[in-house]
């Protein structure tokens, strides 16, 4: 009774930072879901940047990573989670393939470097969009690789469509983070 007086009902960290890591993969797996199409372009619009980025502001580097790269093993172990309902590992080296690769390598970087963030609205936000730029570099990366294309047309394609909704997802999760990190911050 006495948690219940304190509003705390979990006071164990290991266990809430479980729940934290199993919530965001998902989150993500839901956010994968939120798709649109682009006619020009094999890579849709998705929701689950946002999650990537917020994983790696509330769990931290090391935790934000593993968050991800779980979210990508349950992928490739069959579960069809990945957008539109893909999974396996020929779908991992089909075009979305960077930009998953690059929801580790952003969710580590905005865990590192969120406190650098402090309580100012701005530098998350910029923080935020940066690990998003890593994430898209990651993709059109990716992109090169896969089909060869020319840096205009890779451009086209893999980064310069996403930056509008991103940039929007970026913001929205930056104020939101500020809004809810002391409580998460206190479970885990």
């Amino acid at each position: 009774m006495e948690a219940v007086f304190k509003k705390e009902i979990i006071t164990d960290k290991t266990l809430c930072r479980i729940i934290g890591v199993v919530t965001f993969i998902v989150l993500t797996i839901l956010g994968a879901f939120v798709r649109i199409p682009l006619p020009f372009t094999p890579v849709p619009i998705t929701l689950q940047t946002f999650f990537v980025l917020l994983s790696g502001a509330f769990l931290g580097s090391g935790l934000g990573a593993s968050t991800q790269a779980s979210y990508i093993l349950l992928g490739l172990l069959g579960l069809p989670i990945f957008t539109g309902a893909g999974s396996g590992l020929l779908y991992f080296f089909g075009p979305t393939g960077g930009y998953l690769l690059g929801f580790i390598l952003a969710s580590f970087l905005v865990g590192r470097f969120i406190k650098y963030g402090q309580d100012n609205l701005f530098l998350t936000f910029v923080l935020l969009c940066l690990a998003d730029l890593i994430l898209l570099s990651s993709g059109v990366i990716w992109l090169k690789f896969l089909f060869g294309y020319p840096f205009r047309k890779l451009m086209f394609i893999g980064f310069i469509p996403f930056l509008p909704g991103d940039f929007l997802k970026a913001y929205i999760a930056a104020f939101l983070y500020l809004r809810l990190k002391s409580r998460i911050k206190e479970a885990l």
